[in-house]
Order: C-alpha cells, then structure tokens, then sequence
C-alpha cells in the first residue's frame, strides 16, 4: 500500500509517497496545475509503484484547488481521502527538524497522517451539492462586499451629512439616500462617488436576491425535512449540504457535532471534571447552528423549556449550547431523511486495481 501526500497551491502541487510504515518512497514530485496535473500524477506514481499496489492519495482538507484535484484524481478512479490541518500539524512536528516546514514536509505530514487516522473523509462527488458550494461561496462573498460598502457609505454619510441611514440592504433606504444626496449641498464630486457607491450597493443587492432564488429552487427538493426544522432557511440548508455533502459520512450525530464545533470538550485538572468551549469545527457550520439556536429560542416553544431547564446551572450561554448541541442531533436526523429521497445518489468511483 502507498499513500501519496499533496500539499495543494494554486500554481503547483507538491505530493510525496510513503508506504504503510511512513517511510518516503521515490522522489518528491511537484508538478504545475494545469491541464495535464492528473496525467502526470498518475504517470509518476505508477513509476515508483506497481499497478497492483493499492494507492490513496491525501489531501490537505481545504476548498478551491484543492477540491478540483480530488475530483480529477476520483474520476480517474483513485481513492482521495481529506486531511484535517490540525493532524497535519501534529506529524509535521513529529517528523520533521525543528521549526522545519516546507511544502514537501507538509505533503508527507499529510500521507502520515492519513496512514495514522483510519475513517478519514473520503472525497466524493455530487453535481448538485458541487453547484450548491459554487452558490453559497459566492453568495458569502457578495455578501461580505455588501458589507464593507454598505459600512464604508455609512460612515460617509454620518461625517458628510450627519445622516445614519437605515438597512441599506434594503431598495427603500437606498431610495431615500439617493434623494437626501439630491437635495444636499455638497460637492458634484463627494455627490458622485456617494451615487456610485450606492449604485454598486442597488447591483450587489439584486445579486444576492437572485442568487436566494436559484439556490432556493435547488434546495427545495433535495433537503424537505432540513427545512422543517425551526431556524433552518434555505440558505441554512445550502450552507449544510454543501459544507457537509454526504451526511452518512459521519455515522453519527456526535461526530457531525465535533465537526461543527458543537460538541464540548472534556477539561479534568484535579480530579474535578467540567468541559468547555470548542472553538475549533467548522466555523460556517456552527454559525448556521448558532443562528437557529437564537431563532428556537424565540419561537420555538420546546427549546425555550430545555433552555429554562439548563440555565439556572449553565448560564444563559451554556444552555444556548446545550441547545446547539441538541440541534446537531436533529439536523443529522433530517439530513439523512433527505438523503434517503435524492434519486441520483453521490458518485463514489472505485478505486483503480
């Protein structure tokens, strides 16, 4: 068995192979990313391997480049299992000088790590939730730019006109801009790059709100029993399809929460046991969950008891992540619900003989 490491960047790759034991095999390969990248991965591993030797190739778990080369790799029929950075860490210490880091350091911390951590995340492949990421990616970047205009013509206004409008992610409030610069007396100039900011804010709006529609009209039929969940919207959903993918990858609720960052962890220092906080997960994940916690908290009439029931103990802090905590379980019950009704289940090739 060899297993290749990639550390992933946006003009090359660098991989190297190890076999079962860790130990490097053949010459470290970087190679350019471009239209040829599987080809000459293949080329390469096969030249310090033999076609009967099973091959995985780990990757360092991340979006963008690195998701392009484990589809190319998967529809090759290779075996592309994810690499958490944090286990990357760990042997890139063990193994490596001190203070040592380099991309082919981290290529075989990576091929190690997959070697030390069976049940890794294995890639896998479904059009839809590939569209829904391209979707929602842009979508949190549109919306990220929203905000910096909307904050950068904010704090204009203010000094300019001693004016605070209101949500300007609304047509109404940029409406009623637009007329109080009209009537100002201002400079033509300071007047024209406000105009221009609040055109660019009106573009960005309608982007946004089309791009609602078509992820709405994806979502809707593949995840009926996720959106039934109190706080769960349509945009909830996609970040949860697409962030997740197949939901059978994790064969429980508690390991879905330690990937959200939901699930506490153990703290014991004489002998008195307690847990904290888990800052670590996935980020956009916990903050889906996060945003139906506080909307369960208003409406929804069984999460306002269990928190009523934890507070006086935990704080009110505490018991919102009891409820998180709670909502993990339901969302990893829904979601495998809605998986048993896709009709075009998740591609996963076999790995080549």
């Amino acid at each position: 068995m060899v297993t290749v490491g990639v550390d992933p960047h946006k003009h090359v790759h660098v991989a190297v192979a190890v076999d079962a034991a860790g130990r490097q095999v053949g010459r470290t390969l970087t190679v350019k990313n471009g239209p040829h990248l599987i080809t000459a991965l293949l080329v390469w591993i096969r030249s310090i391997s033999d076609d009967q030797t099973p091959v995985t190739w780990a990757i360092e778990d991340g979006h963008g480049f690195a998701r392009r080369l484990a589809d190319g790799l998967l529809m090759a029929g290779q075996e592309v299992v994810w690499v958490p950075t944090r286990l990357m860490v760990a042997h890139r210490r063990l193994h490596a000088a001190t203070g040592a880091k380099s991309d082919p350091v981290d290529a075989a911390a990576a091929a190690r790590a997959a070697i030390a951590t069976p049940g890794l995340d294995k890639h896998r492949i479904d059009e839809r939730v590939r569209e829904l990421r391209v979707l929602v990616d842009y979508r949190a970047n549109l919306v990220k730019r929203r905000t910096a205009v909307i904050n950068q013509l904010k704090a204009q206004l203010h000094l300019w006109l001693d004016h605070t409008p209101g949500d300007l992610a609304r047509a109404t409030a940029i409406a009623s801009v637009t007329v109080l610069l009209k009537n100002c007396s201002l400079r033509p100039g300071v007047v024209g790059v406000m105009s221009d900011m609040l055109s660019e804010l009106a573009a960005v709006n309608q982007r946004v709100r089309d791009l609602d529609l078509t992820i709405r009209q994806l979502v809707t039929p593949l995840a009926p029993s996720l959106l039934h969940i109190t706080g769960i919207s349509h945009i909830s959903a996609a970040v949860l399809i697409a962030e997740i993918g197949d939901i059978s990858r994790f064969s429980n609720s508690a390991k879905l929460a330690r990937y959200t960052g939901c699930a506490p962890i153990p703290v014991y220092s004489s002998d008195k046991e307690r847990h904290r906080l888990h800052r670590g997960g996935n980020r956009r994940l916990n903050s889906v969950l996060y945003t139906a916690a506080i909307v369960q908290k208003r409406r929804e009439p069984a999460a306002q008891q269990l928190l009523a029931r934890h507070e006086p103990g935990k704080g009110t802090r505490g018991a919102r992540r009891i409820l998180q905590r709670h909502l993990v379980d339901v969302v990893h019950r829904a979601m495998l619900a809605d998986r048993a009704t896709w009709t075009h289940q998740i591609t996963q090739l076999a790995p080549a003989a």
